[in-house]
């Protein structure tokens, strides 16, 4: 019997010994007093077995068809074996229309193996910092690197923009990389299709924040993406911890679980055909996850017809003409062709602002110069960030199988050397 039945029936002992009555007993065991009835003629009938349940040990009436049970574990088996529970459900429920709650599909990968429930870890403290109120405000920024294609492509680098008040993905785009020309394409995407949000959440990497104490050859103390963010009036807020910006940092451990399984869906193993697919993937995953915010008011501001992005969104760096008017830049050095007397424009200040397809353009007064180049300087060793140093290492590829080094010393004149010693000896 249970902690219950054994209550019920030290009641239903003192309703037989006259010691309580039926409204008491109700109020006791939380029931009525019809119920209370019920069991007590069960006692006297029956004895304490007449309080024991009848459906104990009986397959229940709401349990699962066996056959959408073993339809389910074969889907599974077949498709979704490495999914989480909450995922296997949906993509059941979407392309094989098999309806099962979430719970029923976790028991089922449970007792198949498939999966192993997580046990829960002891949450740290941090300091809750509310949402902000409205969309636009600010908004979350960081590049996930991650084999996203599970070895069928190039391993590579997701930039992710999510917006802090609504949780909505603003922005998904893959690159080869975490460069300055990768994260100022996502941002003209998101330029273009939200505007101009008030302030950039991102992490202390190299391309938001300068982090040397005496940087070598910047004089305004910033990166180029932060000189181009603020030519634009977007502020860019570093978090100290990666706990700061959790948010995004959730939103990468979701994408690695559900973006990879959806590349995988759809057959996709490269950066081209995933950017293709990334907008209807930001759309689904913003209708399941993004909430609404506090405020209707939408903080992003249209791009004025002054703010042209082809050319802020460049690598940009001060020259100064020499007295045969030529500048160096990238181990080039470039001739500048003017009408003008050469005395007029020696010593002056031009902008080279180089895109990301390597075009050059050479401003003066924010007027383009012509040029012709004049000689290129021979390659200099190259200054590479910590998170792409493996890329650039290039590893000695081994010479074919019938390369001649492999049979160097074991053929003469063409013929392996047993075979010319063996006729020689004849």
């Amino acid at each position: 019997m249970s902690n219950r039945e054994i209550t019920r029936l030290e009641v239903m002992q003192r309703l037989k010994d006259k010691r309580l009555r039926q409204q008491e007993a109700s109020h006791m065991l939380d029931i009525s007093v019809r119920h209370v009835r019920r069991l007590f003629r069960a006692y006297k009938d029956q004895g304490p077995p007449g309080l024991i349940s009848k459906r104990r040990g009986k397959p229940s009436h709401n349990q699962l068809d066996p056959e959408t049970v073993q339809e389910a574990i074969d889907l599974i088996c077949k498709h979704y074996q490495d999914f989480g529970p909450t995922l296997a459900h949906e993509k059941l429920t979407e392309k094989h229309d098999l309806r099962l709650s979430r719970e029923s599909v976790r028991r089922i990968m449970i007792a198949e193996e498939w999966w192993k429930p997580k046990r829960a870890k002891q949450p740290e403290t941090h300091q809750m910092r509310e949402r902000r109120a409205c969309f636009g405000e600010l908004v979350q920024i960081d590049g996930s690197d991650h084999d996203w294609f599970e070895g069928r492509g190039p391993r590579c680098t997701l930039l992710v923009y999510i917006d802090d008040a609504t949780g909505q993905l603003g922005e998904l785009w893959f690159v080869p990389e975490e460069t300055f020309f990768g994260y100022c394409e996502a941002s003209r995407h998101y330029f273009e299709r939200f505007g101009k949000p008030v302030a950039f959440y991102s992490d202390k990497h190299g391309i938001f924040r300068v982090n040397q104490p005496r940087p070598l050859g910047t004089t305004s103390g910033l990166t180029q993406f932060g000189r181009a963010m603020q030519e634009l009036e977007v502020e860019i807020i570093c978090a100290n911890t990666p706990q700061a910006k959790g948010r995004i940092e959730r939103a990468n451990q979701t994408l690695q679980d559900r973006l990879v399984k959806e590349l995988r869906l759809w057959g996709i193993s490269d950066i081209d055909s995933a950017n293709d697919f990334l907008t209807e993937f930001r759309q689904d995953y913003n209708r399941r996850f993004a909430v609404v915010p506090r405020s209707t008011h939408d903080a992003h501001r249209p791009l004025l017809k002054n703010e042209n992005l082809d050319s802020v969104l460049t690598h940009q760096e001060n020259r100064t003409l020499s007295k045969n008017l030529t500048i160096q830049f990238n181990h080039v050095i470039y001739q500048i062709k003017s009408k003008r007397p050469d005395y007029a424009m020696r010593k002056a200040q031009v902008t080279v602002c180089e895109n990301a397809q390597g075009e050059v353009t050479i401003l003066y007064k924010n007027n383009p110069l012509a040029y012709t180049i004049y000689q290129k300087s021979p390659r200099q060793a190259e200054v590479v960030d910590t998170k792409s140093l493996d890329r650039h290492i290039k590893t000695p590829k081994s010479p074919p199988a019938n390369h001649p080094w492999r049979h160097y010393g074991t053929h003469l004149n063409g013929k392996p050397i047993q075979e010319v010693l063996t006729s020689a000896a004849d």
